[in-house]
């Protein structure tokens, strides 16, 4: 049997923690800001790892059909606090949450996913996320950028009991560099966090 939750269901050392029959009793695919400010140029944030992660989660969301999650970053944070300096320092992140940069890339929107959340906050951990999956469930997690809006979302998640399963080849970060330092640290929380590849999610490797 996979070490990792599977689209069927959670491993077997999960699903003897786990109450049958609860919102967390099969793993959810979460997949991170797949949008087009940080998937295509020219956005000064597009991943150059973005082409090669969406291969890998376009393989997750067809097993886990009807339990892929995806989110959306937005620009509607408060200006009065940190974050108005943060979008001084990137002007062009700075419009509407309406404007196109902040779109589903059109292969995602395609997916059809059962559910698309938006937030103001990089970690998308959050009243929203739980509704939909319960306190302490188990996700499988991919998207952009791992340096960024990955980590924040799956540490806050650990933290609460959630189990994580991170797919290292489905994510794409600022760059190589700082997608492998993320990852690192992501490590270091085993083992409510684990590192894995779309071919063991998928049972394949």
């Amino acid at each position: 049997m996979s070490a990792f939750p599977t689209p069927g269901g959670p491993t077997s050392s999960a699903s003897s923690r786990g109450g049958a029959g609860d919102k967390a009793s099969k793993a959810w695919l979460l997949v991170i800001d797949p949008q087009v400010i940080f998937a295509e140029q020219p956005s000064d944030w597009a991943s150059p790892m973005w082409e090669a992660a969406w291969a890998n989660i376009a393989r997750l969301a067809e097993a886990f059909e009807g339990r892929v999650i995806l989110t959306r970053w937005v620009p509607t944070a408060d200006r009065s606090t940190s974050w108005g300096e943060y979008f001084e320092a990137w002007p062009f992140a700075d419009v509407p949450a309406s404007d196109p940069l902040y779109d589903l890339t059109p292969e995602a929107a395609a997916l059809g996913a059962s559910h698309v959340i938006s937030e103001p906050t990089f970690g998308k951990w959050g009243a929203q996320l739980t509704a939909i999956t319960g306190g302490s469930p188990r996700l499988v997690v991919a998207g952009v950028s791992t340096d960024c809006c990955v980590i924040s979302t799956v540490l806050p998640a650990a933290d609460s009991g959630a189990w994580i399963t991170l797919v290292s080849d489905a994510c794409a970060g600022s760059d190589q560099g700082n997608h492998e330092r993320a990852l690192s640290i992501m490590r270091l929380f085993a083992p409510q966090v684990r590192i894995a590849t779309t071919n063991e999610v998928l049972s394949l490797g």
